[in-house]
């Protein structure tokens, strides 16, 4: 394997580590979302999107290149006559390599945008657990608020009998903000669930993406044994 494609294939074993991180519950959310936001990560985050579609040109780059060895070496297959047998064992040799690198280029392009998904739904799933928190606590404060009026009004009823309109209307002020906060509530808490059966389907595209690599990985293997065989024959 040439080194730019030893340079591929360690980065797609990096964001395989990177994605199984990601996917695995070793972190809650607000842990990731500091890490996100750490000072390292902030001063690149100015330049993270150039940085980024440099990478993705780069992957599309050697992707293509091995499109169009496996193009170059399948036509060569079918025009040869079987006449030489070593020439077409090499033939088949090239052809497996450019498939290789046709795999590895496309498993980290793809990986790569599995990537920034999972960042950006963690980082959204974090800022809705805290907008839930806020709203669950501002709910609080609302209802410990509507029962001390109730209460307040309850002891004055018989002394500020003219002081009722003015309760009352505090009091339906205040079921107003609760009911508004519990549908606000509500929502988030379908936003989340939303947001985490996102990341669940992107965890069994990543195990199947991680099964697909290592039966690729066998086969691999098998041919390179197979090829073995045949030139110790």
């Amino acid at each position: 394997m040439s080194l730019q494609w030893t340079l591929i294939a360690g980065f797609l074993y990096a964001e395989i580590i990177v994605v199984l991180l990601l996917v695995i519950p070793i972190a809650t959310p607000y842990r990731w979302q500091k890490l996100f936001k750490s000072r390292f990560l902030q001063s690149l985050r100015n330049q993270a999107s150039i940085y980024f579609m440099v990478l993705i040109a780069i992957l599309v780059l050697f992707l293509l290149d091995a499109i169009r060895e496996m193009r170059k070496y399948s036509n060569l297959e079918h025009n040869s006559d079987h006449a030489h047998l070593d020439a077409e064992m090499q033939g088949n040799m090239r052809l497996f390599r450019a498939q290789r690198n046709f795999y590895i280029s496309g498993f980290a392009l793809f990986l790569c945008l599995v990537i920034r998904r999972l960042v950006i739904l963690i980082s959204t799933q974090a800022t809705l657990l805290a907008q839930n928190e806020a709203a669950m606590r501002q709910a609080q404060s609302a209802t410990t608020t509507a029962r001390t009026l109730l209460s307040d009004k309850t002891l004055e009823e018989s002394a500020q009998n003219d002081t009722n309109e003015a309760h009352n209307k505090a009091i339906s002020e205040l079921k107003t903000q609760i009911k508004e906060l519990k549908a606000k509530n509500n929502t988030l808490e379908s936003e989340l669930e939303k947001e985490k059966k996102d990341k669940e389907a992107l965890k069994s595209q990543a195990e199947s993406l991680t099964k697909e690599y290592d039966r690729l990985s066998g086969e691999h293997a098998k041919v390179l044994n197979s090829s073995g065989d045949k030139k110790s024959d």
